[in-house]
């Protein structure tokens, strides 16, 4: 499918236009929840805004691995949303046996993320990058077997073919396995966003902490990257998502378009749901969740196979 500048350009802002405005619409909808005012729609636009104008402190311990963690978790983000289509616009970067590259894209920001925490010396941040990449190698098996199962349904290899027009009537053939896929694809979602049940965004407790941890000495521009390429990280897999919940296309680029994006806010509207009505798990159960998922992606191959 040949895409044209104008789609590339849609595709690359919604990226970067909305993926900022799902934590607000986060936060607001917990903060409807708890009775609160809440937090800006528009926070984190001015979160990265102020970052981006403010100077940087290093310590004297690090190396260049601790500036090149935020680079790739900003560049990740974006290479990776090339692959996947939006709404009616196909992917502007397609070909054969791209899910391997989407999946190991994100395995590389993880890892770069964990070696600039580990670059401080901290035993604190290496804590919490132990806890990111083990919990992160339990979900991989879930995405996979996901994959397997669209690629299956759609004959292809390609995330463009496998999230294209065919998926609307696979849900007529293989309903009960795309459904499984659609819970697992939310769970591995949540946690590779260090979302509520896995991993509190807002906590500061130190025997808690997963995610926010690695990040504590990021400081100035740096942080802003670090801020910007977690929204579009959960921008690009909620897109998995919410294409899977939403296959079907109106025939109007920019209606599907809008329902696209429709979808992306409902999608933070659950999240922040989810937050709100559910506690953060005990660390001992969130592996036992991740295994969890991992057979129900397996059990929807088995009920494809038949």
């Amino acid at each position: 499918m040949k895409i044209t500048i104008l789609q590339l350009f849609l595709h690359l802002l919604l990226l970067f236009g909305l993926s900022p405005l799902l934590s607000g619409v986060i936060g607001k909808t917990k903060a409807l929840f708890a009775g609160r005012t809440g937090p800006p729609w528009l926070q984190l636009y001015y979160d990265i805004w102020k970052l981006f104008g403010k100077g940087l402190v290093l310590s004297r311990v690090t190396t260049w691995v601790f500036r090149a963690g935020p680079v790739v978790g900003l560049a990740v983000p974006v290479l990776a949303a090339l692959l996947i289509p939006f709404g009616s616009i196909g992917a502007p970067l397609s070909f054969t046996g791209d899910l391997i590259f989407f999946i190991y894209l994100f395995g590389l920001a993880r890892f770069f993320t964990a070696c600039a925490a580990l670059d401080t010396g901290s035993a604190f941040e290496g804590m919490g990058a132990v806890r990111e990449v083990t919990f992160s190698c339990l979900a991989e098996p879930t995405v996979f077997f996901a994959f397997i199962v669209l690629a299956r349904l759609s004959g292809s290899l390609s995330l463009d073919a496998m999230f294209g027009q065919t998926l609307a009537a696979s849900w007529h053939s293989a309903a009960p396995s795309l459904l499984l896929i659609l819970v697992c694809l939310f769970l591995v979602t949540l946690v590779e966003n260090c979302r509520i049940p896995f991993d509190d965004p807002n906590t500061h407790l130190e025997l808690t902490m997963i995610h926010e941890v690695m990040v504590l000495d990021h400081s100035g521009p740096d942080l802003g990257m670090i801020l910007y390429g977690a929204a579009m990280k959960l921008f690009v897999l909620g897109a998995l998502v919410v294409r899977l919940f939403l296959p079907g296309t109106t025939g109007s680029m920019i209606l599907d378009l809008l329902l696209f994006a429709g979808g992306m806010l409902l999608l933070a509207v659950i999240i922040g749901v989810v937050e709100s009505t559910m506690a953060r798990l005990r660390l001992l159960r969130i592996p036992q969740l991740l295994v969890g998922a991992s057979l129900l992606s397996f059990f929807s191959l088995i009920l494809l196979l038949r």
